[in-house]
This record gives C-alpha cells, structure tokens and sequence, in this order.
C-alpha cells in the first residue's frame, strides 16, 4: 500500500471523504492513543500537576490531542487540512485549533509553548508538492520557528515514518542546524510490524540534560500504522546529544566522475525534491574538448 505523502498533498490527500474515514477507524483511533502516549512519555514533563500548553502538529481531527486533553494539557492544533479540522470541530475536541502550513514556519510568540508533539506528519516536508516548495527550506522554516516559540529547556517530540536513511538524516540535520539536541529513539527495533521512531529535541542551554531516551525493547501485536509502512533497512539508532552543528561540506571536484556516482547522486537529489535533468545516454559522458 502506497504511504499518503507518495499521493497526494495533504491537504488535498485528506479530504472530507477521507478524513471521515480516518477519524472512524477504530484501529487507527487505538493506534493514534498508543502514539500519543509514548509521544508525552518522551516528553518528559515535570511531574508536578500544573498543566502545559503543548502544540499538536499535524493534529488532523484531534485523535492525538486527546491523549493531551486527557493528562491535563492545554493544547494548540495545527493541520493544513480544512476537513480534518472541521471534523475536529464537529467532535468538540478541547484544544484551540489553527489551519496552518508547517512548512512556512510557526507564527507563536518566543518561549511561550512547554511542548510539542507530533505524529506521522513532519516527513511530509521532504515532498515537493507545489512547484514553490522546496524541502530543504521548508524544513528549514519548521525547525527554526520552533525552536523560537518553544521555552528554554522544553522537548518536542516526533513519531515519524522517514522513507531512508537520507531523509531521517535530512530531517535531523535542520533540527540541528536550528540549536536543538537530541536524536531518534526507536522502539522495538527487531520488529517489522511494531518498530517506531521518534526524533526527541531539546530545546536550551548546553548545561540542560540533553541525553536521548532508551528505546523499548521485545515485539508487540500491534499493526504498523495508519501509514502501513515498515522499512527493510538495517535498524540504526542516530543520537546528536552533543550539540555539534554538522561541518561544512567539503566541495568535492566532480571531474572523472563514473557514470554510476552521477546517477546515485541525481537520484539523492531527487528524493530531496529538487529538479534533476532526466538520464539518458549522455548522462556523465566525457564532453569532447572544442580545439
């Protein structure tokens, strides 16, 4: 089955049709739950009983905002889908809700938000869905606005189902670059239908702890998710606890390069978006030299 960023935008993806359909599954409601659970478990809040405004984003009709509602937060919804959130509305959810691009930034004020989370939404930045739409700089726009809105010392939490290695690692280089730590937990990393990640970013000083969550360990009967995504790749656990912004990358000359290092590159370009020329049987071949 073919993963919703890989068909349509999300705002056209997750129409009226179906974001009704979403919303009344009870295997994806129970799922949704479990997510949102272990998503506020990362978290890690102070254990003192006063409530936080946290953020849901990508918070669709409310399934994961509800897990908030029912553990004493306060909560902000932000989706792109118009439908998702008149559903939302219709089932009363408590949060405040925003129609919103999080590819164009978050409009908060600085260090007001305690928290954030989100489920199966931030990969949707690594797809160029409009011609206007540039992954790199949307992802670029996300992560530095949050961590603006975000106060000192705050986590934000994200389930997310990345395609490859690249795309985790694309993902995790913005937030990075914008002055979180932290790095992907994966649990239950041997099973293919139960595995999950999750990117945990802190927000602070480098005094703060910045030490990434163990994972969970053993197998659980639990279906993959809405998305029915498990990758084959060998299972990798990346931790940036330590602050360091990536090094610039060297230029590399790409004279004499062979035509397979060509085609692996456009494809990596691809995958990022950009616009790459199509192969053909010219593709990397030596230019004739015009004296």
């Amino acid at each position: 089955m073919s993963r919703p960023e890989f068909q349509a935008p999300p705002e056209i993806f997750y129409n009226e049709s179906e974001a009704r359909k979403y919303t009344s599954s009870s295997r994806i409601t129970e799922i949704q739950a479990k997510l949102s659970e272990r998503a506020l478990e990362l978290l890690a809040l102070p254990d003192d009983d006063v409530p936080r405004l946290l953020l849901d984003i990508g918070c669709g009709s409310g399934l994961s905002g509800e897990t908030l509602s029912e553990n004493g937060h306060q909560w902000i919804g932000l989706d792109i889908s118009d439908s998702m959130l008149n559903v939302a509305l219709e089932r009363e959810v408590e949060g405040d809700l925003l129609l919103s691009d999080m590819g164009q930034g978050l409009g908060f004020r600085d260090g007001v938000i305690d928290g954030a989370i989100s489920i199966s939404a931030v990969q949707w930045l690594c797809n160029a869905d409009r011609s206007s739409h540039n992954p790199r700089l949307r992802l670029k726009a996300f992560f530095g606005s949050l961590y603006r809105c975000l106060a000192r010392g705050a986590r934000a939490v994200f389930q997310v189902y990345p395609e490859s290695n690249d795309q985790r690692e694309l993902i995790l280089g913005f937030a990075m670059r914008a002055g979180f730590a932290g790095g992907v937990v994966v649990d239950f990393p041997h099973s293919s239908k139960s595995r999950k990640e999750y990117l945990v970013l802190t927000c602070g000083a480098p005094s703060l702890s910045t030490a990434v969550p163990s994972g969970k360990e053993g197998d659980e009967e639990e279906s993959c998710s809405e998305d029915e995504f498990s990758g084959d790749e060998e299972t990798k656990t990346v931790s940036m606890a330590d602050r360091q912004r990536p090094r610039k990358r060297q230029k590399i000359n790409k004279k004499g390069k062979s035509r397979e290092w060509v085609l692996k590159k456009k494809e990596q370009m691809r995958k990022k978006g950009n616009v790459v020329p199509p192969d053909s049987k010219y593709t990397a071949r030596k230019r004739k030299s015009r004296f």
